[in-house]
């Protein structure tokens, strides 16, 4: 493919999967203050518990086949009735088991809170394993259109619901559970519908070959996966063993600043991870992949420090009685986010040439890491330490990985600038933490969110000088 080519088919992707993502994260993120409204802290603390403990759940139970459905749909010659055959049948097979389990917790009570809501817990299961098989191969298939138009209507679906549920029916906490269950259910089946899936679906065929094939290359991933939980989730029960239940549901509001920024990350890696298989190439002859690199990371890096600017403001105005502390831990998540995001951009590389085991080498160490710093660092600094945590193990893995991707590319970027700069948003943080003063505050702020933006500012000028060029 052409040079041109390459970035006109991530910039339509890009622009497909904003769409998609402004419906599902942006618009969401202005219910924050009906949430912490209407719902206690405790009542967030539950469900996101449960949320936490389905994300573990799933990588193991389905066998990641998500991720071998996402490769292989890539590659058109490939059989396609059996990759849905594989991903369905999985799907059963992991919904089936976590029954089981919950029926077994209903006959011993091991658990009184899974217990009372325990058909939400299979809900929450069942449809996010669908929400990884069905939007997956979707994009494998590379009908990014339909993703995104799904998207938008199970976002007006969700919010509706929740409107509906907490205001007008007062629901609570299993209104909560099912306007999330809800409005992503309606996207699978729809996607489903579209994709002709369920007629693809023949779950009395073996497809021995390629469910081997699609498992070889997924299995690997479920460490990573369950390191990426680590990563992401495992804070969760700390600080919820250290500082308890409502404590976590303020950590766990605390991620929706921060999503501000993953949104810009998801969009962003669901495009590239497309063009990374398509375009690879070891030499990056072009710089196409440097040139990404600059511009992506120049855009999470100003994204980043700007919201850390902003995040007493947003907090404000999102977060509702006993929820506004979560502030504080608002810039080491977002930080986290971008190294996040740059981790992810390094493992289209691993995706390119179907190394699928080496990712759960540099995410296995960033979670040990977190599970000792989170341990170390909670009983001390409460959920601020676990946040720090958080950050640390992120810089870890994008560190790591960064090593690694050497053996498949070769990229030319500044790194001398970029550590500066990260460093420079640990400086905020600290400031935003330490300084009370308004005004000495925000001259620090923005004095150090200048600072960066002139420091990427040749990539911003080659990234504007792009836009109107094309």
């Amino acid at each position: 493919m052409r040079k041109q080519g390459k970035y006109k088919y991530l910039a339509k992707n890009i622009g497909l999967l904003t769409l998609s993502n402004f419906a599902t994260k942006l618009l969401s993120f202005f219910l924050v203050p009906l949430y912490t409204s209407i719902l206690t802290t405790a009542d967030y603390g539950i469900y996101d518990l449960f949320n936490t403990t389905v994300g573990v759940l799933l990588p193991i139970l389905t066998l990641n086949v998500q991720e071998g459905m996402l490769r292989f749909a890539m590659e058109k010659d490939y059989n396609r009735e059996a990759i849905v055959t594989v991903g369905i049948r999985h799907l059963l097979i992991g919904s089936a088991i976590t029954a089981v389990g919950l029926g077994v917790n209903g006959i011993f009570g091991v658990s009184s809170m899974l217990k009372t809501y325990a058909i939400f817990f299979f809900l929450m299961f069942f449809v996010q394993a669908l929400g990884g098989i069905v939007p997956f191969y979707i994009r494998g298939i590379d009908r990014i259109g339909d993703l995104s138009i799904s998207s938008v209507v199970a976002s007006a679906v969700t919010i509706g619901c929740n409107i509906l549920f907490l205001v007008g029916f007062r629901w609570g906490l299993i209104g909560y559970f099912l306007a999330n269950i809800v409005g992503p259910l309606v996207q699978c089946i729809w996607l489903a519908t579209r994709a002709h899936m369920f007629r693809d679906t023949h779950l009395t065929r073996k497809y021995k070959k390629e469910s081997n094939e699609l498992l070889d290359y997924s299995r690997p991933l479920i460490a990573n996966s369950i390191a990426w939980w680590v990563n992401n989730a495992s804070d969760r029960y700390v600080v919820t063993f250290f500082c308890g239940v409502a404590a976590n549901g303020v950590y766990s509001v605390a991620s929706k600043i921060p999503s501000i920024l993953n949104v810009f990350q998801t969009i962003f890696n669901q495009a590239w991870a497309l063009s990374a298989v398509k375009d690879y190439d070891p030499e990056d002859k072009s710089g196409f992949f440097a040139n990404t690199y600059r511009a992506y990371n120049c855009t999470m890096t100003i994204v980043c420090s700007a919201i850390i600017v902003l995040d007493k403001i947003l907090a404000k105005f999102l977060y509702a009685k006993d929820f506004y502390v979560a502030w504080r831990y608002v810039p080491w998540l977002t930080m986290a986010i971008l190294f996040g995001a740059m981790s992810g951009y390094i493992g289209g590389f691993f995706t390119a040439v179907k190394d699928s085991k080496i990712y759960a080498t540099s995410t296995a160490i960033g979670a040990v890491t977190n599970i000792i710093l989170n341990l170390v660092f909670t009983p001390i600094l409460g959920a601020l330490g676990a946040a720090i945590a958080t950050t640390v193990c992120y810089v870890e893995v994008y560190a790591v990985r960064l090593v690694q991707s050497r053996k498949y590319i070769k990229l030319r970027i500044n790194f001398i600038r970029d550590i500066i700069s990260y460093i420079l948003l640990a400086v905020q943080s600290i400031v935003l933490l330490f300084v009370d003063a308004t005004i000495p505050l925000y001259g620090i702020l923005v004095g150090l969110f200048v600072v960066i933006c002139i420091m990427y500012i040749k990539d911003i000028g080659l990234m504007v000088r792009n836009v109107l060029h094309r």
